[in-house]
């Protein structure tokens, strides 16, 4: 069926609320990275969803935060860039009866905005459903959301309603992607950051924020399909790099093989991956190799 509308929505929120978790949904496969850790977004990720004539084009966004570095600056500034030039903003919360300081921020971003906003109470499922009347009236109170939807992004429940509710949003034109597209990530990109999802499940505390991943080979092998892929994981310290490491190579063992399965399973074919560890000191203090990463001001 030929696209007939579009809607482009912003999806916001502090760290951890499941803006992430909703994208894949809405992607129906996994594009952004999923962790229990605050800041595992680190830039803008488009999810496309297709719904008969029209397109909905989702931006999950860094979580909103206070930046204590010059890459948390970067991912801020995301944050504020995505209130411009969309159709709709979707403020993505957890199921708690107070509207902490962050999202009092992103509120006002809101309503400097002036497009249809809607709150999306995520996590429905970690809590009874008469709890969610005292979470609503807060949020109401903070601001006249044109809707409020409860959601869980990690069972599914509501995201099918959601999508309809932001299809009202649409307005004619072409398709913004190709139908048969899903995300606007390049496939080194996401094995990158499968990577680095590996990080932050393996490793503690600040070591995982401070690693980088970059994918400095991608070939196929046109006899078996096989994918060669050489990774560089970069770290902060020396010390870091120990660790990532592990005694007799075993974390990064563990890390390489889980992101292996990820990475096959994404691809559909056989990967053989080889890893190394470099430590780039600061690097998230240094403009330079921020934008060597990847991590564009402009953008």
């Amino acid at each position: 069926m030929n696209i007939e509308k579009t809607a482009l929505i912003n999806i916001t929120g502090r760290p951890n609320v499941g803006k992430s978790t909703l994208a894949n949904a809405i992607a129906g496969e996994k594009i952004a990275i999923v962790s229990n850790k605050p800041q595992t977004t680190r830039g803008r990720i488009y999810a496309v969803h297709n719904l008969g004539d029209t397109q909905l084009v989702f931006m999950d966004t860094p979580g909103f935060h206070k930046p204590r570095t010059k890459l948390g600056d970067y991912m801020v500034n995301v944050v504020r860039k995505s209130f411009s030039g969309t159709d709709a903003t979707a403020l993505v919360v957890e199921p708690i009866a107070s509207v902490g300081e962050q999202e009092a921020q992103l509120i006002e971003y809101i309503k400097a905005d002036s497009v249809p906003s809607v709150l999306v109470i995520n996590k429905i499922d970690t809590v009874k459903k008469e709890e969610l009347l005292a979470v609503i009236a807060a949020y109401s109170e903070a601001h006249d959301f044109d809707h409020i939807m409860p959601i869980s992004a990690k069972t599914g429940e509501g995201v099918t309603e959601l999508m309809e509710l932001f299809k009202s949003f649409a307005k004619p034109g072409s398709a913004l992607f190709p139908e048969d597209m899903v995300t606007d990530q390049p496939d080194r990109q996401i094995i990158a950051e499968i990577v680095r999802e590996k990080l932050l499940y393996c490793l503690d505390k600040e070591i995982p924020h401070g690693t980088a991943v970059e994918i400095t080979k991608f070939s196929e092998r046109e006899e078996t399909e096989i994918i060669d892929l050489d990774v560089t994981i970069y770290c902060e310290k020396a010390s870091h790099k120990k660790i990532i490491i592990g005694k007799g190579g075993a974390m990064l063992k563990k890390i390489g093989e889980m992101a292996r399965r990820d990475i096959e399973r994404y691809m559909g074919t056989r990967v053989y991956m080889q890893t190394w560890v470099k430590v780039k000191e600061n690097w998230r203090d240094s403009d330079f190799l921020i934008k060597n990463f990847g991590f564009n001001a402009e953008d």
